[in-house]
């Protein structure tokens, strides 16, 4: 049989790996930076918890999650996001005894049933940076100035935000019942999915993407206006600490993100000229998902960014990243004695912090010499039976051609020092 990835899936191939190494690395210098601390949790997680984290009624969870059971019988699934598995960690682990609020950041794969296109699959990697245990806007801002801060870090520019508040258990109630009023005028216009939505999930029919939706949702009633005191003051300290850095953003009305655990703030980056799907990534507060998922109520906040659609809009402005190191030494050998000699060199160099390959398949010392060329090694060393005889190593520049016969011992100094005598 002839085997071929999953659809929706892909091979990252060794000449892709500089973005993915450039990007993840970017990534950790910046969580860093602002006192991220690394976590990581399990790739599948009890069905349960995204039916109550996420929603019974999202897309998600309807339509796009990997669930089976196991053979305890138990219903599991692959991750599809994870906020959701980070909630359940802090209250299973007790990390709100921990000093708060607690910054988190991870990257790995996520799984959802989609159809696959452009910057989107199946099995797709993301950034997650979570802040829990602190509700103050200062915090919302400085979430999204994380998010910011690793785009502007692989080099993407033309950056702003889109913002939004998605009010509180005490203010949403009365708005999704003035939009419901609104929009059972406006049934008959809106798409099978928005039908549905109307009875389970109001909020989502403002998200809807379909042309004719899309028009019905600009004129809805916008959320501001019902916004309780404590939502609306903290919707403006946040634009007011927007406008202290200078940031661009636009107030989205129709943003409300598609997973049911938002609360208050809700935002995207986008970036110029990468085409109608404009953001790269989007994320909010969700202070009541740590109390659904058995925790204490706790206020949190954070985004994820899918590492694909990061490494899409920087090929597309033709952003390269820095080269993967490749071994700096390329060891030729000649004769069976030789290759004896090769092979502890070799690793003696390994060992030293030096990286060093070769070919050890006995060919002709032109063939030995066109690997260093192709792998781009900056110096070959060359032994060959007069050499072991002789306890030298003749060591070749690459970048000049020039070489030199070095006693064995001032070997790893020379290429260490990055120059021969």
């Amino acid at each position: 049989m002839k085997f071929q990835a999953p659809r929706g899936t892909y091979d990252i191939l060794p000449e892709d790996q500089a973005y993915w190494r450039f990007v993840t690395e970017m990534t950790r210098q910046v969580c860093e930076l602002y006192g991220y601390e690394r976590i990581d949790v399990p790739v599948f997680e009890q069905t349960g918890l995204f039916e109550r984290g996420v929603g019974e009624t999202t897309d998600i969870v309807e339509k796009e999650m990997y669930t089976f059971r196991d053979r305890s019988d138990e219903r599991m699934t692959l991750r599809p996001e994870f906020t959701a598995g980070i909630c359940r960690a802090y209250a299973e682990r007790k990390l709100h005894g921990r000093p708060q609020p607690l910054r988190l950041y991870t990257i790995g794969p996520a799984f959802r049933y989609e159809r696959p296109q452009a910057g989107r699959y199946r099995q797709f990697y993301q950034v997650d940076v979570e802040v829990l245990g602190s509700q103050d806007p200062a915090i919302d801002l400085e979430v999204m100035q994380v998010a910011w801060q690793i785009y502007e870090a692989v080099g993407i520019k033309g950056l702003s935000f889109q913002v939004n508040s998605t009010g509180c258990p005490a203010c949403r109630p009365g708005y999704i019942a003035t939009l419901k009023a609104w929009y059972e005028q406006h049934l008959d216009g809106i798409c099978d999915d928005c039908r549905r939505r109307y009875g389970e999930n109001p909020l989502r029919l403002l998200d809807c993407k379909r042309e004719s939706c899309g028009k019905i949702a600009e004129g809805a009633p916008r959320i501001a206006k019902s916004l309780c005191g404590a939502c609306n003051d903290h919707f403006v300290q946040l634009r007011s600490y927007l406008d202290a850095l200078g940031r661009p953003y636009e107030v989205n009305h129709r943003m409300v993100r598609g997973l049911d655990y938002y609360t208050k703030t809700v935002f995207e980056v986008w970036a110029e000229g990468i085409g109608a799907q404009n953001a790269v990534c989007g994320g909010g507060r969700y202070d009541g998902l740590i109390g659904m998922v058995g925790g204490p109520e706790t206020p949190a906040i954070g985004f994820a960014s899918g590492i694909e659609r990061i490494i899409l809009t920087m090929k597309q402005e033709g952003i390269e990243p820095p080269e993967v190191p490749k071994p700096a030494v390329f060891v030729a050998y000649l004769g069976a004695e030789a290759k004896d000699a090769a092979v502890v060199l070799a690793q003696e160099l390994r060992s030293a912090g030096v990286g060093a390959a070769a070919l050890w398949e006995d060919r002709s010392l032109k063939a030995q010499m066109k690997q260093a060329d192709r792998i781009g090694a900056a110096y070959t060393l060359i032994i060959g039976e007069e050499e072991v005889k002789n306890g030298v190593v003749m060591v070749r520049r690459m970048a000049d051609s020039t070489q030199t016969a070095l006693p064995r011992w001032e070997v790893l100094d020379a290429v260490k020092g990055g120059g021969t005598a």
